[in-house]
């Protein structure tokens, strides 16, 4: 098994273009679809998504839940909602990195080989990004430690500036 930072990649982009096994959606509490990331994911899946996603009946903060595709290249969409931020003394870099680690056992239990992620929480959360990066790649790398699935982890980031983060912090993941 290669090592965990082996096994990372980055790119900027549109998440909803991936042809990956699954796709990781920075949804709401809802899970019916909203702005940024998660309202682009609902328009690009297509109404099936939103019908399949009101069986579920929500979703809680720091845990997951999957979906078919739809229209989407990928064959799955797992649905995560992150913490909103609040100061960072509210319990939400736990949350955030069970957002991730939940992510990851339902795309292993579902043979998910390949894995995107978009920055969660950092939008309208406000999560600050150089924090919720170092939460990302750690929960990622941890659990790549251990599991042979997913192959492959791609963290798909909206900008430049967002995917120097994640290069950073995996280039440092690999230190030590």
């Amino acid at each position: 098994m290669a090592a965990p930072r082996d096994r990372i990649r980055i790119h900027t982009g549109d998440i909803t273009r991936l042809a990956v096994d699954a796709i990781v959606n920075a949804a709401n509490s809802s899970l019916l679809g909203g702005g940024g990331v998660d309202g682009a994911i609902h328009r690009a899946a297509g109404p099936e998504l939103v019908a399949e996603c009101r069986m579920l009946h929500g979703c809680k903060t720091g845990d997951a839940k999957l979906t078919k595709g739809y229209r989407l290249p990928a064959r799955y969409v797992i649905h995560t909602v992150g913490p909103v931020w609040q100061g960072g003394g509210k319990g939400e870099a736990e949350l955030l990195t069970s957002c991730y680690r939940r992510s990851l056992e339902i795309a292993r239990a579902h043979d998910c080989r390949t894995v995107a992620f978009p920055a969660i929480s950092t939008g309208i959360y406000r999560f600050p990004k150089d924090q919720a990066t170092e939460i990302a790649v750690g929960a990622v790398s941890g659990f790549l430690e251990h599991d042979a699935l997913p192959e492959i982890v791609t963290f798909c980031c909206f900008d430049g500036q967002t995917a120097e983060l994640y290069r950073q912090a995996v280039a440092g993941a690999g230190k030590g």
